[in-house]
C-alpha cells in the first residue's frame, strides 16, 4: 500500500513485548500503517536524540504504551516531548488491561473486548490524515 501512515511508538523497554504486539498489527496487508521506534538498551545520548527526532518528525502521529514502567522511562518521556514539540498527535494506549498507569499530558484509552488495538490504531491513522 503506496500511502501507508507512519506511527511512531513511544514505550518504556520493560514494555518490549506489548510493543511487538501492536507492530504486529501493522503486518496485515490492509493496515494502513506502519510503525516505527527507537527501542534502546543503552543510556541516550545526542545521537540518539537526533535519530528520535528526525522518526518523530517523519511519521503522522504518535502512539503512547502507557505502563507503570512510563513513570521511570526518561526514554519515552523524552519522545513524548518530542512529539509535542514537533505538533505531532499523541494517542495513549494502556499497555496492559490491569495497568492504568498514566501521563500527563498524554489522553490514554483502553484496548478492551469492544475496541481493539487495532481499532485505535485506525483512530490514530484518521487523526494524523
Amino acid at each position: 500500500m503506496a500511502d501507508k501512515k507512519v506511527l511512531f511508538i513511544a514505550f518504556a523497554i520493560e514494555d518490549e513485548r506489548q510493543r511487538d504486539f501492536l507492530k504486529g498489527q501493522s503486518l496485515h496487508p490492509r493496515q494502513p500503517f506502519e510503525f516505527i521506534d527507537m527501542s534502546v538498551k543503552e543510556p541516550y545520548d545526542k545521537d540518539w536524540k537526533d535519530r528520535v527526532r528526525t522518526r518523530i518528525k517523519r511519521s503522522h502521529g504518535v502512539i503512547v504504551l502507557v505502563s507503570k514502567n512510563s513513570a521511570a522511562s526518561t526514554g519515552q518521556k523524552w519522545e513524548i516531548q518530542c512529539a509535542q514539540e514537533e505538533g505531532k498527535p499523541i494517542q495513549g494506549i494502556y499497555a496492559y488491561k490491569d495497568d492504568r498507569a498514566s501521563i500527563a499530558g498524554v489522553g490514554t484509552v483502553a484496548a478492551g473486548v469492544a475496541k481493539g488495538k487495532a481499532d485505535l490504531i485506525r483512530e490514530m491513522h484518521a487523526l494524523a490524515a
